[in-house]
C-alpha cells in the first residue's frame, strides 16, 4: 500500500519494514495484537530516543489503521501505543570556512587527474552546490548530466521529479570526473554517473558517509561534524543566508511541505535581529532611546515544536 498507494521511496519502505518486523519479533502475531500487549511494546521501548519512539509508534498506527480500513479487524488497539512529543533537533551546521575547507582539500586531491579525487570532488560539489540527498546523488544515472541547460532532473522522495540547477563549479567537476569514470562497464553499473561493482551498481550511502568523513579528516575538520545531510543543511542554510526565497528554497531541495523547510530560518536569525534593529521605529538605529530594540540581541529563536519526519 504504501508502495502503490502513497509512492513511498525505498529507505521508507526499509524503515517500516524494520519497525514492523522488530515489533513481531517481540509481540509474535502483530496483526492479532491487542491494546494491552502494545502497551507492554511501548515499555519496552521506554529507553529509546524520542524519535526513534516517535517512528516506531508511527509506523504501527498506520499499520493497524491499514488493517482496520481493508476490514482485516474491526478495531484498532494502538491507543495503547506512547504519543511521545519530540521537538526537531536544529541542523548541525557547517560555516563558510569549513566548507572551504572541504572544498580546497578537495581540489588540491583531484589535481592529478586521479578518478577517485576527481569523484571526490564532483560528489561534493553536488552534494553543497545543489543540496541533493545522499540517496538522490549515489543514484543519478549517466545521463542526468547537464550538457545544454545546467540542470539535473532527481528523482526525491516518493518518485517525485524536480529540477536542480547545477553551478558553473560542479558541471566543471562533473565534466572532468566523467572522463575519466570507467567507460566499459556491464552489468547495472553502466548506467549510473558513480558506478560501483556493487549489487546496487552505484556508490552507496555508506560509502558516499565514510568518503566525506575520510575528507574531513584530511582537511583538518572533526570528521563527526560532516555527512551528506549536513552538507545539503549547510547548502540550504548559506542560500538563506544570501537572500534566497524560503519558497525557492523548498522546491530547491524537495520538500512536500513548507514546514520542513522552515527549520533553516533559524540560522538568519542574525540578520534579521539586525534587521528590525536598524529599521524598526523602536530600534536603535531609528533614532528612538533603543529599548525595545537592545532586548533582541538576546533573543534565540526555539527549535520547532512537533514537526514533520526528518527530510
Amino acid at each position: 500500500m504504501l508502495a502503490a498507494e502513497r509512492g513511498a521511496a525505498a529507505n521508507t519502505l526499509a524503515a517500516y519494514r524494520r519497525d514492523l518486523e522488530g515489533a513481531e519479533a517481540m509481540l509474535g502475531d502483530l496483526a492479532g495484537a491487542d491494546a494491552a500487549a502494545l502497551t507492554r511494546l511501548g515499555d519496552a521501548w521506554a529507553d529509546l530516543a524520542p524519535a526513534s519512539l516517535a517512528r516506531k509508534c508511527s509506523a504501527l498506527r498506520q499499520f493497524f489503521g491499514f488493517l482496520v480500513d481493508e476490514g482485516v479487524r474491526s478495531d484498532d488497539p494502538s491507543p495503547g501505543l506512547p504519543r511521545p512529543r519530540t521537538r526537531r533537533p536544529l541542523p548541525r551546521l557547517l560555516s563558510h570556512g569549513e566548507v572551504d575547507a572541504l572544498l580546497r582539500r578537495a581540489e588540491d586531491e583531484a589535481a592529478g587527474n586521479s578518478p577517485e579525487g576527481l569523484r571526490m570532488l564532483a560528489l561534493l560539489e553536488l552534494l553543497y552546490g545543489s543540496g541533493l540527498r545522499a540517496t538522490e546523488l549515489v543514484s543519478l544515472p549517466l545521463g542526468a548530466v547537464p550538457r545544454d541547460a545546467p540542470f539535473l532532473t532527481v528523482t526525491g522522495k516518493g518518485g517525485q521529479q524536480r529540477l536542480v540547477p547545477v553551478s558553473t563549479r560542479a558541471v566543471r567537476a562533473l565534466s572532468r570526473w566523467v572522463a575519466v569514470r570507467p567507460a566499459k562497464l556491464s552489468g547495472a553499473g553502466a548506467r549510473f554517473l558513480f558506478p560501483s561493482r556493487g549489487a546496487q551498481g552505484h556508490l552507496t550511502r555508506v560509502r558516499l558517509f565514510q568518503l566525506l568523513r575520510e575528507l574531513a579528516l584530511r582537511a583538518g575538520l572533526a570528521p563527526e561534524k560532516v555527512s551528506p545531510h549536513v552538507l545539503r543543511h549547510a547548502f540550504a542554510t548559506h542560500l538563506l543566508e544570501g537572500g534566497a526565497d524560503l519558497r525557492v528554497l523548498q522546491t530547491l531541495l524537495g520538500h512536500a511541505d513548507i514546514a520542513t523547510t522552515q527549520i533553516y530560518t533559524h540560522v538568519d536569525s542574525a540578520r534579521l535581529i539586525a534587521l528590525v534593529n536598524a529599521r524598526h521605529p523602536l530600534g536603535p538605529g531609528s533614532g528612538g532611546d533603543g529599548g525595545h530594540g537592545e532586548t533582541l540581541q538576546n533573543c534565540r529563536p526555539d527549535s520547532l515544536a512537533e514537526s514533520p519526519p526528518r527530510d
